[in-house]
């Protein structure tokens, strides 16, 4: 019997990446799993973990950890490859950060499921630094261009990688000069069920910050006051966001997923404006039979597909988000065909996916 390590960056929400963890812990329920921090609610571990233990770094146990982890960030190369896994003949990374740096020996096989390469490195750089004063800037950016050094150092401590997107394939290869499969993360379409009947509001779901770009299709809808629009998501920008919306918007914060999903049923349409490694809220919503607007940058553009189920715009402005809508309310989708494409990025197809890949291999 193989040995299986599964390493994950770090367990501190629900999100894409922790999807594919779940789902990955439902391919190979006996695996062992390893994060920098995990500080999950017992709600969150019961779903993404089944209550599976989790062996941490030393960062879990620093001063404020629980709050402010990320203040450690220039720790982290040390703290992952600070786990022992010579026991394992297996590795599976789960990575959008630094978890495709563990430690491995020559007899073992790493296979990295790549959400991306660091953002903050290589292609948001500049956004995480211009903000920034002196001299909270110069500490930045020196912690950044040595993860980033980091980051290619431990590139061939991998000898696999799978991508979750044309999108981050590219960034793949541009980045590491690596090869990668393409296999898209796992949407849970039995949950979000197919509803023909629609009403007249637009939907917009995600955590509220900034790169979720938010904000904009909040300014986008007051200017179009005839049109309703439902936010639902917590976050940095929440006030902000809720002191700007007009009369015709309605911000619900955070809500339960049965909340979510009885919106995403009824919604005309789900607006997204981030750009995305790969999505899979869009996916959700069109597991419902809810058509799509979004940006056509990212995984959402090969995701959304004009005529079946959705609409582009080409630019995060609110210029570029008011035409798509307008062009939208012009244009009749099925229903049917949106949750049927939907279920081609299923649980079970990712699974079945994944483990023949590895069966391969």
């Amino acid at each position: 019997m193989k040995k299986i390590a599964i390493v994950h960056d770090w367990l501190v929400t629900n999100a894409g990446a922790e999807k594919v963890l779940k789902a990955l812990l439902e391919i190979y329920p006996s695996a062992d799993v390893f994060s920098i921090v995990d500080f999950l609610t017992p709600k969150e571990k019961k779903d993404i973990l089944n209550n599976k233990k989790v062996t941490t770094s030393f960062i879990q146990k620093l001063p404020f950890a629980k709050m402010h982890f990320r203040n450690y960030l220039p720790l982290f190369p040390k703290a992952i490859e600070s786990f022992n896994l010579d026991k394992y003949d297996l590795i599976i990374s789960s990575s959008w950060a630094f978890a495709k740096g563990v430690k491995t020996n020559p007899k073992q096989l790493h296979i990295c499921y790549c959400h991306t390469p660091i953002r903050y490195a290589w292609d948001l750089y500049e956004e995480y630094t211009a903000h920034l004063k002196q001299p909270k800037k110069f500490l930045v950016q020196m912690s950044l261009k040595y993860i980033k050094k980091w980051d290619l150092n431990s590139v061939n401590r991998v000898d696999f990688f799978i991508a979750n997107s044309k999108f981050v394939q590219k960034r793949i290869e541009n980045n590491y000069k690596k090869e990668s499969k393409i296999i898209y993360p796992p949407v849970n379409s039995s949950s979000f069920t197919h509803n023909e009947q629609k009403e007249n509001f637009y939907l917009t779901a995600s955590r509220l910050v900034p790169y979720k770009k938010t904000k904009l299709i909040v300014e986008a809808f007051n200017q179009m006051p005839e049109k309703k629009l439902i936010v639902i998501g917590a976050g940095e920008e929440y006030e902000e966001i809720k002191k700007i919306a007009k009369n015709n918007i309605e911000i619900l914060g955070y809500q339960e997923n049965s909340v979510l999903i009885q919106y995403m049923q009824n919604a005309k349409a789900f607006i997204y404006a981030a750009i995305e490694d790969f999505g899979i809220v869009p996916i959700e919503a069109m597991s419902c039979g809810t058509p799509v607007i979004a940006l056509n940058k990212g995984g959402t553009a090969e995701t959304v597909i004009e005529k079946l189920n959705g609409i582009h715009f080409e630019n995060q402005t609110t210029a570029s988000l008011i035409k798509a809508v307008n062009l939208f309310e012009t244009k009749t989708f099925n229903s049917k065909d949106i949750s049927s494409y939907a279920k081609t990025f299923d649980i079970a197809k990712f699974k079945e996916n994944i483990e023949q890949y590895i069966n391969n291999l």
